[in-house]
């Protein structure tokens, strides 16, 4: 097996992450990168809204709950993890255009 030698003086941690993983900074047939789905979401009944803000935090409503949801997420392999201020740690699997958590699908409000 053949490695080329990459200088990486100058590459950001993006560029060092493809390279870990296989890939080749610059390269247009590598995967899509998935990014956190920003904005906000709501279920078809308004049951649940969720508000996902760029800066790793979310904000939410959840009919029933007196309390507001609120707290921080992490994005890995296709799984948001919410985690509430409560320490209530809910999965929202991430889908082309929808987020499904705790039996509710969400899709972009309007």
């Amino acid at each position: 097996m053949r490695y080329e030698h990459v200088d990486t003086t100058d590459l950001d941690a993006g560029a060092l992450l493809a390279l870990a993983v296989g890939l080749v900074p610059g390269d247009t047939n590598t995967r899509p990168v998935m990014t956190a789905p920003v904005g906000s979401w709501s279920s078809a009944d308004g049951a649940v809204r969720l508000e996902i803000k760029t800066d790793g935090t979310y904000a939410g409503k959840v009919l029933g709950r007196k309390r507001p949801a609120r707290g921080t997420y992490r994005l890995e392999d296709g799984l948001l993890t919410l985690s509430d201020v409560s320490g209530l740690h809910t999965p929202v699997r991430v889908g082309d255009g929808i987020l499904e958590m705790a039996g509710h699908r969400l899709g972009r409000a309007a």
